[in-house]
């Protein structure tokens, strides 16, 4: 008789994903993405937050920190043990399937439900987005920031160059089809992005009972950058934020 596996999300590659990660996230979350997420949230005090693919847990000290009652999901129970170890006290971390909430969180009165680069490693999307219908209140918001599924396609986008006007510029190969992009091989495992249009992203949100209300296209930096690279990054966005209400 045999046994269907359980999923386990990044277990295989946790030992990575921390390194990379970490404690307090990598550069572009402390500098970038973190920012904007908590710019966008609204909060007072006792918030009930829920952070979907929280990985190892880096945004529960700033939501905590401003009084929020925090709860972090993840499917990899590896990921969730470092988080326990790394924010002992800050919240509660569970084991959990974003496409099946009410099945680890028993509650539905969350006011906010984030996804901090974590929804274009989740799929299906519309069954995660009616999970988290699910647990979220009436009258309570949805956060998700992403890299910019515009412009930030993996393998089918990249940097350009046009010497003649010494402009550097977004080549984009694919954007309408959604893909399921196989990302760098690790020593234990592949992770998996799935790339959609912006307009899945809305559409999807809308069936299922959310309004969007704020949409933030993030800009990137880089010390050293030449006239032509600058410019790129000020006008090339690489971290798209989507904020919307549950009706």
């Amino acid at each position: 008789m045999s046994h269907k596996r359980k999923p386990s999300g990044w277990n295989d590659v946790s030992q990575w994903y921390d390194g990379w990660v970490g404690k307090d996230g990598s550069h572009f979350h402390q500098k970038l993405a973190i920012p904007a997420v908590l710019n966008s949230l609204e909060l007072n005090i006792e918030t009930q937050i829920i952070d979907i693919g929280c990985g190892t847990g880096v945004l529960a000290p700033y939501l905590v920190d401003i009084g929020a009652e925090y709860t972090g999901v993840d499917i990899s129970s590896k990921l969730i043990k470092k988080a326990r170890r790394y924010h002992n006290n800050l919240g509660r971390f569970i084991v959990g399937d974003a496409r099946n909430l009410g099945a680890s969180t028993k509650s539905s009165d969350y006011d906010i439900a984030i996804f901090l680069l974590s929804i274009q490693d989740m799929n299906p999307l519309s069954k995660v987005i009616w999970s988290t219908s699910q647990v979220v209140r009436s009258g309570g918001k949805i956060v998700m920031l992403m890299t910019h599924p515009c412009f930030r396609i993996p393998r089918q986008s990249g940097w350009g160059y046009e010497q003649s006007k010494k402009l550097q510029y977004r080549r984009i190969d694919r954007y309408l089809t959604p893909l399921n992009i196989p990302m760098k091989q690790h020593k234990r495992g592949t992770t998996i992005s799935f790339h959609r249009p912006l307009s899945t992203y809305i559409n999807t949100l809308a069936q299922h009972g959310f309004v969007v209300n704020k949409l933030d296209e993030i800009r990137t930096y880089q010390s050293g950058a030449n006239k032509a690279e600058q410019r790129a990054y000020d006008e090339i966005p690489i971290f798209m934020l989507i904020r919307a209400v549950k009706s």
